[in-house]
């Protein structure tokens, strides 16, 4: 007779991020025992309530009740394990890790100071340099002057530049700088999300700032875009899934292929030995010129598109609910060269405001 594991009950956040959807799919997979899912988000129109079980509104990260709210909850519905889906929720979880255990609640997470590095571009690409990981040429700026001298040290003109912001997420404050471009092709033939630009267009917004944002300064990969979903334990890679970004919507994947990438998976699994880091890790890489992958960010955290890893015969989202439970793991075999395309679905709210699909 088959051994019924205990039905559990794992709390997601972010139930309205745009990888809610299918990282929930990933628990509803699961067949060796029940999942009770709880999904919390700030919005009460969240995509992701019309696929949980139980949903419950919170306040901001940023907000003192945040932590006491999530508390709350977990109290309320038994949580055992949860599963933190947004960028800026991870220090609050991680600086309070033993108020949940106290509780009985698990939280898949890395230690606050490792996220510190993991969470910041700057400190991330430094500590890589440092140990021997390729990442691309950057320069951190904090000023007009400084960010015009990097750009034109990096190369601009005849090289094209790009810039972001050391902490950000989903291509927010990413630009790249290219001389070449025909300014009424961008306007007329390009959606506004565009992220090319040039120098000159870019000039009068940061020369007038008010405060000069701090940004980084970093040299163009034109090569192919890589992300990697990872399980880790305390600093053991123990699963690395790169995946090809054929295509991209607003920093999302929506086209995507698991690839065996050796000289990724090794610079993966250093960076996660590295910084000690635990959960579920997602990776990002660029080619450059000479098809040399280089580090260009991490998400120490659940990244939307690891639905395709499942699809790929590995379900690490719910192999991170059994690490962070303590089970035993046994690692599944990957497909390699498995292909996801991504679309658009609806979800209803009746007049009660319930959420539901066709």
């Amino acid at each position: 007779m088959d051994y019924q594991m205990k039905d559990i009950t794992v709390l997601v956040t972010g139930a309205g991020a745009p990888g809610a959807p299918g990282i929930i799919k990933n628990l509803r997979l699961v067949e060796e025992r029940k999942i009770k899912i709880i999904g919390v988000d700030m919005e009460p129109n969240s995509v992701g309530f019309s696929m949980v079980d139980k949903t419950h509104l919170i306040p901001s990260a940023l907000d003192k009740e945040f932590i006491p709210s999530i508390l709350k909850i977990c109290k309320k519905e038994k949580v055992e394990v949860v599963m933190p889906l947004v960028t800026k929720e991870l220090m609050p979880f991680a600086e309070n890790i033993k108020k949940f255990e106290e509780i009985g609640v698990k939280i898949s997470i890395s230690h606050p100071q490792k996220l510190q590095i993991a969470n910041n571009k700057y400190l991330l690409m430094s500590h890589c340099s440092n140990n021997n990981i390729p990442v691309p040429e950057f320069i951190k700026v904090n000023s007009y002057i400084e960010f015009k001298e990097a750009v034109l040290k990096l190369g601009y003109p005849k090289n094209k530049v790009c810039f972001k912001p050391p902490i950000s997420n989903g291509s927010r404050g990413f630009r790249i700088l290219t001389q070449g471009i025909d300014r009424l092709d961008l306007l007329i033939n390009h959606k506004p999300i565009n992220t090319i630009t040039t120098l000159e267009d870019i000039t009068p917004v940061l020369k007038n700032a008010k405060v000069f944002p701090e940004l980084i300064v970093m040299e163009y990969l034109p090569g192919k875009e890589y992300s990697v979903d990872i399980l880790a334990d305390n600093g053991k890679a123990i699963i690395v899934i790169p995946r090809l970004r054929e295509k991209l919507k607003m920093g999302v994947s929506f086209v995507g292929i698991t690839v065996k990438n050796d000289t990724i998976i090794e610079a993966s699994k250093k960076i996660v030995a590295t910084l000690n880091l635990n959960g579920n890790i997602g990776l990002q890489f660029k080619e450059d010129e000479n098809k040399v992958p280089k580090l260009i960010e991490s998400n120490p955290r659940l990244q939307g598109t690891i639905v395709l890893c499942a699809a790929a015969g590995v379900n690490l989202v719910y192999l991170a609910v059994k690490l962070a439970l303590r089970e035993k793991i046994i690692s599944p075999k990957v497909k390699w060269d498995v292909k996801m395309i991504r679309y658009w679905n609806e979800v209803y709210y009746d007049k009660r405001g319930q959420a539901y699909t066709l």
